[in-house]
């Protein structure tokens, strides 16, 4: 168990300079791509994946919908797999996302979508998986060697990769300025270690707990969730701050732990009386 915990944290530390040489080195193929999608005349993305890399492909539904204003579907690859019943995928982007790029389903989806004439695009870490030979092109994370099970490096490389392929969609210099900033962002956080280890011993002996946020951050609190059940055991339920009114907020109690994404202060503003109007009984 040591060892994991180490290889995990040596993994999170690692995720500033992995960034900072997917930047460097991946940049131009992600422009290229970019080319390729703006030559063709599509409708919508469709997006399969699993776990950690289905977390990143529900930031991706925000995010090509808010920047480049394309809807995104996630796939149901057992429609493809177990059902042998494909939808229509001629006019659509379909993209593969999967660290490993070797999930049977994932594959299954993107071979689909190229037998039906589609523009396929795989997001793998491995460059010579069988995601990344059945997709027209690939994206590669290049996070290196990642030994723990629960994905670090490799999710926030997606997350990096699918900004940069829709900031290169779209032309937007000032999102690609953002974006280079990034690993020095991520140096900041990871300096609050100590702190964060400080405030955890609160929470060591939780069983459960629940995790909120909302339009891009929501793919957040669900990989925040899946970690704590992977790492901690810990029974983590995520929310949408919307959804969270219609029905789960009657789970909270004095001692339920919550953990709330909120960058934005709309969003904090919205949550920071929740205590106060659940006592009052406005249970929406």
């Amino acid at each position: 168990m040591v060892k994991t915990i180490s290889s995990l944290l040596q993994e999170i530390m690692e995720q500033p300079q992995v960034i900072r040489h997917l930047l460097q080195t991946e940049a131009g193929r992600v422009s290229e791509v970019a080319g390729k999608i703006r030559a063709r005349s599509l409708e919508f993305i469709f997006i399969a994946a699993r776990g950690t890399s289905d977390n990143a492909a529900t930031y991706a539904k925000y995010l090509f919908g808010a920047i480049n204003h394309l809807p995104v579907a996630l796939a149901a690859p057992s429609l493809f797999t177990l059902y042998k019943s494909p939808p229509r995928l001629a006019q659509a982007l379909v993209m593969g996302i999967s660290q490993s790029g070797q999930s049977p389903d994932i594959v299954a989806v993107v071979r689909q979508g190229r037998r039906q004439g589609a523009l396929t695009v795989a997001i793998t870490n491995e460059g010579d998986s069988p995601l990344a030979r059945a997709a027209e092109y690939t994206l590669l994370c290049r996070a290196g060697e990642e030994k723990s099970v629960a994905a670090t490096k490799t999710y926030t490389t997606q997350l990096a990769l699918l900004a940069l392929l829709s900031a290169e969609l779209n032309g937007e210099e000032s999102m690609l300025k953002e974006l280079k900033s990034l690993p020095s962002h991520l140096e900041k956080v990871l300096s609050l270690d100590e702190v964060i280890r400080e405030y955890s011993q609160r929470y060591r002996y939780a069983e459960r707990c629940v995790v909120i946020g909302r339009g891009y951050n929501y793919a957040t609190a669900l990989e925040i969730a899946l970690k704590l059940k992977e790492t901690s055991h810990i029974v983590a339920e995520p929310y949408s701050a919307a959804d969270f009114w219609h029905g789960p907020i009657a789970m909270v109690e004095r001692d339920l732990p919550v953990i709330m994404i909120a960058p934005r202060e709309a969003l904090l503003s919205r949550c920071s009386d929740w205590p106060r109007r659940w006592d009052l009984g406005e249970r929406n």
